[in-house]
């Protein structure tokens, strides 16, 4: 079984803190510049650089700086290792349910087709 616990550790850490949260989200979304992403925020511009740093420094985020302009994005992948870490925890209950599931829903469209 693969280890992604400092992976998963990190990115857990960094979306531990609502604003950082809201920050992906937003980001989710489309890049955004520094100013456009403090917009909807009430605190100082370095504490939001401090928040880009700490989802910077967890591989959530990437940064790029033109001129004095400075534009956040989602780094692809981001979230690979708790997306695996996460699916290894399901309980042999939860796949066996997802698969009757599936069946169940097969079972039913085939009954339903002329």
């Amino acid at each position: 079984m693969p280890n992604y616990s400092d992976d998963v550790a990190s990115v857990l850490r960094a979306l531990a803190d609502p604003t950082r949260r809201q920050l992906v989200e937003r980001l989710a979304r489309a890049p955004g510049t520094v100013t456009e992403l403090a917009e909807p925020f009430d605190m100082a511009l370095p504490s939001l650089l401090q928040h880009l740093g700490v989802l910077e420094a967890a591989g959530i985020i990437t940064t790029q700086k033109v001129g004095r302009v400075r534009t956040a994005s989602l780094r692809p992948g981001a979230f690979d290792a708790l997306h695996l870490w996460l699916g290894e925890q399901r309980t042999p209950a939860e796949r066996q349910a997802d698969r009757l599931g599936i069946h169940l829903a097969r079972t039913q469209l085939a009954q339903e087709a002329p």
